[in-house]
């Protein structure tokens, strides 16, 4: 009985340190990821990650935007694995249907009742030092006056020419 109460208690320690934990280092509460030490292909602390994403759809995943919750995911990833704060660049160009993801609380409450879920996420990402442009061109044709959007947010000409000058400039594009 003895040796099968301590088998049982070796198998249980083994499981429990063996477990998983969901972690979010970098933007606190979004884009959670577990650490895989061991996996291949790890992200590489010589490298500088210079990164594009490009946010068109209204999805949600864990009650925000997406892609936006993509973009916290991929922090997280690069901080748990220790890649330096000085060698991650990012950028997000937000455009088409997303383009309602900026308002601010105001505009946000008014067209859906609700308050703007991606305003807090939009706040680490902006604290983490991630660049959100809004298409200029998909504010004017959804009639979004700059002082509607939140302004964690900058406006550029077009989301096309946030996505051109930065892939120009070595960006990797994460669609």
């Amino acid at each position: 009985m003895k040796i099968h109460l301590s088998l049982l208690l070796l198998l249980f320690t083994c499981v429990f340190l063996n477990a998983q934990v969901w972690e979010t280092p970098a933007v606190a509460g979004y884009g959670k990821i577990k650490n895989f030490k061991e996996a291949a292909v790890q992200p590489d602390p010589s490298l500088h990650y210079k990164l594009l994403f490009d946010i068109t759809s209204t999805s949600e995943k864990e009650g925000v935007n997406k892609g936006l919750w993509k973009v916290a995911r991929t922090l997280n990833m690069l901080a748990i694995t220790s890649i330096p704060k000085e060698q991650i660049h990012v950028v997000v160009a937000v455009h088409g249907p997303a383009t309602y993801v900026v308002l601010n609380e105001e505009k946000h409450q008014e067209k859906f009742e609700k308050a703007n879920p991606n305003i807090p996420l939009l706040k680490s990402l902006k604290e983490q030092g991630v660049t959100v442009y809004v298409c200029g061109q998909a504010t004017a044709e959804l009639k979004i006056p700059e002082e509607n959007m939140h302004p964690y947010v900058t406006t550029a000409f077009s989301a096309l020419s946030v996505l051109s000058n930065y892939q120009l400039n070595s960006y990797t594009l994460i669609p």
